[in-house]
């Protein structure tokens, strides 16, 4: 996994739609309202103003998630960090939440209702954590 960033976003919480312009914008790595607006259409059972998706990336840009540059006539809409990076900053996010709550015995019982395969999944990462420890000590 990645280390976390030194960028984070203002705002991490995003509507669906805020989340699904990111995900276009990160598919296509630098974006117009044009091509986003497109994108969403080329659904036939979508509608959808092409001044709302202005008005997202303007909001996604006040987020922190966007940066927008002129070239030309035209405004590009272009990610400030890739989506492996917002998947590691949502991540370590929950974790600190989840640990925030602080009392052992609550998170013993949340451990303990795990199944067999998260299980193995915390036993892994556990191990990986060892690992990364060991490696700084040397």
């Amino acid at each position: 996994m990645a280390p976390l960033p030194d960028y984070h976003p203002k705002q991490l919480s995003l509507g669906p739609l805020e989340a699904e312009i990111l995900n276009i914008i990160w598919e296509l790595g630098s974006a117009t309202v044009k091509d986003v607006h497109d994108r969403i259409l080329a659904d036939p059972n979508r509608e959808l103003a092409y001044t709302s998706v202005t008005t997202v990336l303007r909001r996604l840009t006040e987020k922190g998630w966007l940066v927008c540059d002129k070239k030309g006539r035209a405004f590009y809409w272009r990610p400030l960090l890739t989506k492996q990076q917002a998947e590691v900053i949502k991540a370590h996010e929950q974790l600190q939440r989840f640990l925030a709550v602080g009392n052992p015995d609550v998170v013993a019982a949340f451990a303990d209702s795990l199944d067999e395969a998260a299980s193995e999944k915390i036993q892994a990462i556990a191990k990986r954590i060892q690992a990364a420890r060991q490696a700084r000590e040397e």
